[in-house]
């Protein structure tokens, strides 16, 4: 394709559009179960609001858009206070959980080199955590190590242990992890991080604006925050259950001192002092004004309401899976996250016939699985997916062999 020799008319440009969007997935219609969070009409009017008021504002200059610093600096402050961080806590918003987990490690590796003298920084993750960790190594230089999962599928404390070794720069535990929607032992991971004096990394991308509302709706949630000895950073995202539009997360620092090794500052050019919080430099200022708009928005009572309409929901779904013969949840999930699968089953035939029923489950393996992520949107659907559901574990044939997929 080609830039058009002359405009095309503003109606039959967006014509066009929606033509285009006929081929997306249906989430409004609750088909779909990741990428989205919905939270409903009068969020998405907030959003909408937020997002246009701050469309051409530019997050790069705060000095020359002081109500973007204002709000950035409340979003932190609100999210660091939901994780237990006290008057010493600092932080920055990122454009997601990828760049806060990139900023994570950066800041590690940054410590580990001045404080103690490491050269070849090594990282240390769970087989099961996010993507981004490997891709923070591959990007910075460190030397990826993974810990192999005990039978519930958290990460394996003892194994941990022998892998740390003089170079070792981050341990990093997850809040629920992505693939199983299990915490791993976050006390025992950071205690084994400060013993040593290295920098711990709690991933509480998917969980950071819902288990501090389980938790108050009398849910047990294991210790994963600030109250955590031996945490240091945090990944909290935004634009997951805090609900706000792509891109706003959060990386939470237990010290503002620990801030120093995340910034990039730079004046060897014409243009004077250059700083940077993360890797963009041009920041989008929207998904800041949107995130503190939703946040003042909901507030904590809004938040509890949503997060008990998710757990009412996981419930019932987990429930209904569980009652089909064959079916099971993978472990034992801590919050609204799961996969599930079969040891008598073919479970991604099943996923065949849900694919062709309009349902998106992404696919995994080791166990092989389908995943989901409730959101407050997934209550309207569950006895038709629960119904769908049954059909496929009856009426599946051979897989077709499709590869396990995220997302």
């Amino acid at each position: 394709m080609k830039l058009p020799k002359t405009g095309i008319p503003r109606k039959e440009l967006f014509a066009q559009m929606q033509a285009l969007k006929t081929q997306d997935a249906d989430w409004r219609g609750g088909r779909t179960w990741s990428l989205i969070y919905p939270a409903g009409e009068d969020v998405d009017e907030v959003l909408r609001e937020a997002n246009n008021l701050y469309i051409f504002e530019n997050a790069l200059n705060p000095f020359r858009f002081p109500s973007l610093r204002q709000m950035e600096a409340e979003v932190v402050a609100m999210t660091t206070d939901l994780l237990h961080g006290d008057d010493g806590a600092g932080g920055s918003m990122t454009s997601g959980g990828t760049e806060s987990i990139l900023m994570a490690v950066k800041t590690a590796r940054d410590r580990a080199r001045e404080e103690k003298g490491i050269t070849k920084p090594e990282l240390l993750i769970p087989i099961s955590a996010h993507p981004a960790f490997a891709k923070a190594a591959h990007y910075l230089g460190l030397d990826l190590k993974q810990i192999p999962l005990r039978d519930d599928l958290r990460a394996d404390v003892g194994a941990a242990a022998k892998l740390i070794t003089d170079n070792t720069a981050l341990i990093v535990g997850s809040a629920p992890n992505y693939p199983h929607g299990v915490i791993d032992p976050i006390p025992e991971l950071a205690g084994l991080a400060a013993e040593r004096q290295i920098s711990f990394h709690t991933d509480a991308c998917l969980g950071g604006f819902l288990l501090p509302f389980l938790e108050r709706l009398g849910q047990p949630v294991p210790p994963f925050d600030f109250r955590v000895p031996g945490v240091t950073t945090i990944s909290a995202d935004v634009h997951k259950y805090g609900y706000c539009t792509k891109g706003a997360s959060v990386i939470a620092h237990r010290s503002q001192e620990t801030l120093k090794y995340q910034y990039f500052l730079y004046d060897q050019w014409p243009g004077g002092l250059y700083g940077s919080p993360a890797m963009a430099g041009a920041r989008p200022a929207a998904p800041v004004a949107a995130s503190w708009a939703v946040m003042n928005y909901l507030g904590e009572a809004g938040y509890m309401r949503l997060a008990r309409v998710i757990l009412d929901t996981t419930v019932k779904i987990r429930a209904g899976i569980e009652a089909i013969p064959g079916l099971h949840v993978w472990g034992k999930p801590d919050m609204s996250i799961h996969a599930f699968g079969s040891t008598s089953i073919d479970i991604m035939a099943v996923g065949d016939v849900m694919d062709a029923r309009g349902w998106h489950l992404d696919r995994q393996t080791n166990p092989a699985g389908l995943h989901m992520m409730v959101t407050p949107n997934h209550a309207k659907i569950v006895d038709a997916f629960l119904s769908d559901l049954r059909f496929a574990v009856a009426n599946h044939g051979a897989s077709q062999g499709k590869a396990a997929r995220y997302s």
